[in-house]
């Protein structure tokens, strides 16, 4: 068993994964993220990034491989240890987003945290800070039968953020918002994350969206690959090349 770098938050080493069906999930992935850094993990639909989600996060076991939080083996631990750290440590966002529908909005929000033993009125103190962030403060009120889905979004993305987790796991988090409003909540994202050290790990496979991480890798068929950008040509050479293939 090979130790985690120090001062890598999440590790991983050739992290396994075959669906049921036999289907490749994950081939080998290993990947370091630090404290505080925002990764992007990007690649076409079913290329494994969810998969490598749910292992990182605890969600589901990698069938081989190693995973490390804060130099703790996760890999090693029992379903009930699991889920406590994914409770007390870890966010979570899903690509379509889900809330309790006998809870209004702020309750949502700060379930996480009541969760936790915090009190009421801490916890909805947190949650309505972030809603406010998110432009959904005057809805606080509402069910979520009453809310659109992006609106609904918006109160998953903060109810992720109220608790300050060590580790935000955010699988496609703006799907499904509309392209006005992806901006606004990624920057609000990735400026929360920055400004309280949450290190982000986030699936995408939209290219504006990983731009506004530190740093992106790129998964295929369940396994990391370099991808090489090649120098835009001039226009003078482009010419150039055109006359000389004539």
């Amino acid at each position: 068993m090979q130790a985690p770098p120090d001062n890598d938050v999440l590790w991983a080493r050739a992290l396994h994964f075959t669906y049921k069906d036999g289907s490749p999930g994950l081939g080998g992935v290993s990947l370091g993220v630090q404290q505080g850094e925002i990764l992007a993990v990007g690649g076409p639909r079913g290329s494994g990034k969810t998969t490598l989600l749910h292992c990182l996060s605890g969600l589901v076991p990698a069938q081989r491989g190693e995973i490390w939080f804060n130099s703790v083996p996760v890999h090693t631990m029992g379903p009930t240890t699991r889920e406590r750290l994914r409770r007390d440590r870890f966010g979570w966002i899903d690509p379509v987003p889900v809330l309790v529908p006998e809870l209004n909005v702020w309750e949502n929000a700060a379930l996480p945290l009541m969760l936790r033993g915090t009190s009421r009125r801490r916890a909805k103190t947190a949650a309505l800070e972030w809603l406010e962030r998110l432009d959904i403060g005057d809805k606080t009120r509402k069910r979520p039968h009453e809310l659109h889905q992006a609106e609904r979004q918006r109160v998953c993305i903060a109810r992720a953020l109220a608790p300050a987790p060590t580790v935000l796991f955010a699988d496609e988090p703006t799907a499904p918002l509309h392209r006005t409003d992806r901006a606004h909540v990624l920057r609000t994202l990735t400026t929360a994350a920055r400004s309280h050290g949450i290190t982000v790990v986030l699936a995408t496979h939209d290219a504006q969206t990983a731009a506004l991480a530190d740093r992106t890798i790129s998964l295929l068929d369940g396994r990391r690959v370099n991808t090489v950008h090649l120098p835009p040509v001039a226009e003078s050479e482009g010419r150039a090349a055109c006359s000389l293939s004539v």
